[in-house]
């Protein structure tokens, strides 16, 4: 038998390519933190003048000890001062609250928010029937209820302060000759207080409650309009942004306009009762006469 040839087996083992490193890494994460740069600029560009200073302060003085930036003092970052160029924007969340409570729109030209020198105003204005309180009474409806809910709500998150004022128009309140337009005026913005502190206003935040009657109609022509009869919500801008708005010449002068226009409701608010100067009450044989 002839010899077997020898079989041998040569096992090769693959080899390995250079190594690569981790180089690719390095510039893979200052790709993404160059990103995260851009949106952060991005996002400051579009963000409020308080968020801008807010972010500012925090690089500047990370510790918060040199300055307070970005909170009133009632929390890290809790509060954020509300300014005239915020306005806008807070007028457009309470309409879009207000259209959750009436989705149909049946309050449409009772509620006229504007930005005043004061301040946002917020007029919640009676119709004929009576939308917001009882014919001649301070008692309040169950759509006052729903609509003060809603703005307390919004209002309540801010620091700054609010007045209210409640208003009538010129038809002299019949009744008890002790009880006047001044009352009830003065009894229906008390009310609205009371409501939107169950709601959510803290007990810090309103600083005026008054009753004008009828010195300060809304339609001066029209001085029975029931538009005139109205409650007022006055969110008030921050004191130092007062002056930021006018000098303070121009608003020592609108002040003192305003007292000079209004001496009998100036009188009525500072005694701290609404009677101080009430407008005639019609005789016996006058008819009653729905506020």
């Amino acid at each position: 038998m002839a010899d077997t040839p020898e079989i041998f087996i040569i096992k090769r083992k693959a080899a390995h390519g250079a190594h690569h490193g981790g180089a690719w890494k390095v510039a893979y994460a200052d790709f993404v933190t160059a990103m995260m740069a851009l949106f952060i600029v991005l996002w400051l560009m579009n963000a409020s003048k308080q968020v801008q200073e807010a972010v500012g302060g925090y690089f500047k003085d990370p510790r918060g000890t040199a300055k307070v930036v970005g909170t009133n003092q009632n929390g890290s970052g809790v509060f954020v001062a509300l300014k005239k160029e915020d306005l806008t924007k807070l007028k457009d969340d309470i309409l879009q609250s207000i259209h959750h409570v009436d989705p149909t729109n049946k309050l449409k030209g009772q509620v006229e928010i504007t930005i005043t020198q004061e301040g946002l105003r917020i007029e919640l204005m009676e119709s004929a029937k009576g939308t917001f309180f009882q014919l001649g009474s301070p008692e309040p409806t169950p759509a006052l209820k729903d609509l003060l809910q809603v703005l307390s709500q919004e209002i309540g998150k801010l620091p700054n302060k609010i007045s209210i004022e409640g208003h009538t128009d010129s038809k002299p309140y019949s009744g008890a000759r002790s009880y006047d337009n001044w009352d009830l005026s003065t009894e229906r913005a008390n009310e609205a207080r009371r409501l939107m502190m169950d709601e959510g206003i803290r007990t810090d935040q309103v600083s005026q409650v008054r009753g004008f009657a009828d010195q300060k109609l809304r339609l001066p022509a029209q001085p029975e309009d029931p538009s005139n009869r109205r409650i007022s919500l006055i969110v008030q801008y921050v004191i130092k942004d007062s002056a930021e708005m006018a000098p303070p010449d121009a608003l020592t002068r609108l002040g003192m306009a305003s007292d000079a226009a209004n001496p009998a409701a100036t009188a009525a608010s500072a005694a701290g009762a609404p009677g101080a100067s009430s407008p005639a009450v019609n005789g016996a044989g006058a008819t009653t006469v729905s506020k």
